[in-house]
């Protein structure tokens, strides 16, 4: 009796309860959830966003964002479309639209991995870029649509006051390394700060599906560039 005691007890204290150091190891700057994600409907929006691991190189970086840029060529019409996009220090947003779960998880792979071994020839190092799984948004209402879409084509403006960029926060400034050249829903006074969009192959897809082709456009006003990004809720 004494040993099976003994046992239980050594049992108990050693498999018992929760160990430091135990399950899956955590990504410095990781914030995203590892639950399975909810089904996708067919050709939905969906707002993602893909961070950089830490002390990784600036992606607006001429050589960097051009890489970027081609990488969107590339992906744009595989398995998913990319509609927006805009590239920051350490993140990318995209405006996308995919026809299930299962395309947009392919197209999100194709895409990172193009981006990480460019990233990493530049660098010329080797290793994770991304920082964990992307983050998704579906987008659902036409104002959830509009509110997406401001917040990634303005983008820019939500990081100039910690970077101290006065001219990402003019009133005619469009962000180079955004697909707002491309973008048609542009306020009639914001079209003369609008740069005509690069000749050759385009980085993004025209929008599908009916919520960012009309939807929040017939019932929201069109988008001006020094609008301020905001809560995305629909």
């Amino acid at each position: 009796m004494t040993q099976l005691k003994l046992f239980g007890k050594r049992r108990k204290d050693r498999r018992g309860g929760a160990r430091a150091g135990a399950g899956r190891p955590k990504v410095e700057g990781s914030g995203e959830s590892h639950l399975t994600r909810r089904g996708l409907k067919k050709n939905q929006a969906v707002h993602v966003t893909v961070r950089l691991r830490p002390r990784l190189r600036n992606l607006r970086a001429r050589n960097i964002y051009k890489m970027v840029r081609r990488a969107f060529c590339h992906a744009c019409l595989r398995f998913f479309r990319i509609v927006h996009y805009s590239v920051q220090g350490n993140h990318i947003h995209l405006i996308c639209e995919a026809s299930d779960k299962d395309a947009l998880a392919k197209g999100m792979q194709g895409f990172s991995i193009r981006v990480a071994k460019g990233l990493n020839r530049i660098m010329k190092r080797s290793g994770k870029v991304f920082a964990d799984r992307y983050n998704a948004q579906y987008i659902s209402t036409p104002r959830h649509a509009r509110n997406a879409l401001r917040y990634v084509l303005n983008n820019v403006r939500k990081h100039a006051y910690r970077m101290g960029d006065r001219k990402a926060l003019e009133r005619s400034f469009v962000d180079p390394c955004s697909s707002g050249a491309y973008f048609d829903g542009w306020t009639r006074a914001s079209l003369k700060y609008v740069p005509d969009p690069d000749t050759g192959t385009p980085p993004v897809a025209r929008p599908q599906t009916w919520l960012l082709r009309v939807g929040w456009r017939k019932y929201h006003p069109l988008i001006a560039t020094w609008e301020f990004p905001a809560d995305q809720g629909g």
